[in-house]
């Protein structure tokens, strides 16, 4: 560890649960149970804990999100402390009252242009954009509560969100992962608004669903298609310009797409993207917007240089998929079941959740940091390592990373 964090006090939690706390005098302390509640998350290997990044890190990640390796580029970097020298360290306050700069918008103006869409708005993180995307356009209105039908393998933040709008009146109806014909069958209990909501890329897996099917599937019921393109932004379509133009929507009156600008931007935030009257309603009504205080001037700028790079140097999207491709096809070689990536994560199985994060500690041991998934992240109930690949990633690096998983699977 570097010397500037050589000293770093320890954590303010324990990196397993322990004996509980003692009560006192309070015979029943109104935390107590939080005690027992994380032995059992040990039980189920389900404790979790952060563990810092060194300055310095020598390390080979394919844990994070960097897939154009944008994350240190030297003018993603200079713009967001250009921003934040010209804004300020934060935004202020909410957008709506002293947080919005001339720089959100000029972000906001690309990225409609870049996706073809009408208008844009940035929101302080991808998960805040799908929160505000899903509930505002599910509020209740005039005429009968609207159904949601949503992908039973949806991300989190989609899930969370389809469960606020259930809360206020909206009915919801799940349908099997990436299968048009059965979101047609929810379709089909719809009475009057009705929205189709899934990932275009699934952070699990890499795998892309299919857009062409979802869009007849929600045209033929009058429905709007909402989509999480997180990880499709930068990487799948011409140039990474995302799932829409990949799948022919790009313009589509009736879509509405969220995306996240940390990842392939490598910096932070989230935007919402479609018809400018759907943006207007966020802007009025989304709670996750009006009451959050604005993204940083300095993620702002970032993102919008990122942008910029990604515009002039497109072959950078097909290189990470490329990347994706060696990554699974060199691991399934060597005799491991591994996801075939439609966009830059690669996922390999582990045979239980205990050798999972064993696995992942192996790796880690052995220079490459990867990312471990298990029960109840992931929906299908398999453990498994997650690799993401990077646009810049070298064939040396590439071939350590097969070495190193290959060689320390468990048993």
């Amino acid at each position: 560890m570097d010397s500037a964090t050589s000293s770093a006090p320890p954590r303010p939690w324990p990196l397993r649960a322990g004996p509980p706390e003692p009560a006192g005098s309070d015979p029943s302390p109104p935390f107590a149970w939080l005690d027992a509640a994380a032995r059992r998350r040990a039980e189920a290997g389900l404790t979790r804990r952060t563990v810092p990044r060194q300055v310095d890190d020598a390390l080979l990640d394919l844990a994070g999100n960097d897939y154009l390796g944008l994350l240190r580029h030297p003018e993603v970097v200079r713009a967001a402390a250009g921003a934040a020298y010209a804004w300020g360290a934060g935004a202020g306050g909410s957008r709506l009252v002293t947080g919005d700069t001339e720089l959100h918008g000029e972000l906001e103006r690309e990225l409609a242009d870049f996706y073809g869409t009408e208008a844009a708005l940035v929101f302080s993180s991808g998960y805040a954009a799908n929160l505000a995307m899903v509930t505002a356009l599910a509020a209740p209105d005039e005429g009968d509560a609207p159904l949601i039908v949503c992908d039973r393998y949806n991300h989190a933040s989609l899930i969370d969100a389809t469960r606020l709008a259930k809360a206020s009146g909206a009915r919801v109806s799940v349908y099997d992962h990436a299968d048009p014909g059965h979101a047609a069958t929810a379709l089909a209990d719809a009475r009057g608004r009705a929205l189709v909501l899934s990932d275009t890329v699934f952070s699990v897996d890499g795998d892309l669903t299919d857009l062409v099917g979802l869009a007849e599937t929600a045209r033929g019921a009058g429905a709007a298609l909402l989509l999480d393109d997180a990880h499709g932004l930068g990487v799948v379509g011409p140039g990474g310009s995302g799932a829409l133009t990949l799948a022919g929507l790009r313009g589509a009156g009736d879509v509405v797409v969220s995306v996240t600008l940390s990842k392939s931007l490598g910096a932070q935030g989230g935007a919402v993207l479609g018809p400018r009257r759907v943006i207007r309603h966020l802007v009025e009504t989304a709670r996750t917007f009006v009451f959050d205080t604005g993204l940083a001037p300095a993620a702002v700028g970032a993102a919008l240089a990122a942008l910029r790079v990604l515009r002039a140097e497109p072959e950078r999207a097909e290189a990470v998929r490329n990347r994706a491709r060696d990554l699974s096809e060199g691991l399934r070689e060597r005799g491991l079941t591994v996801s075939d990536p439609d966009a830059a994560v690669v996922s390999v199985i582990a045979p239980t959740r205990e050798s999972a994060l064993a696995w992942r500690a192996a790796c880690l041991e052995a220079g490459v940091r990867v990312g471990c998934f298990r029960p109840p992240s992931v929906p299908d109930g398999r453990s498994r390592l997650r690799l993401t690949a990077r646009a810049t990633l070298d064939d040396a690096a590439v071939r350590r990373v097969l070495d190193v998983v290959s060689t320390t699977r468990p048993g």
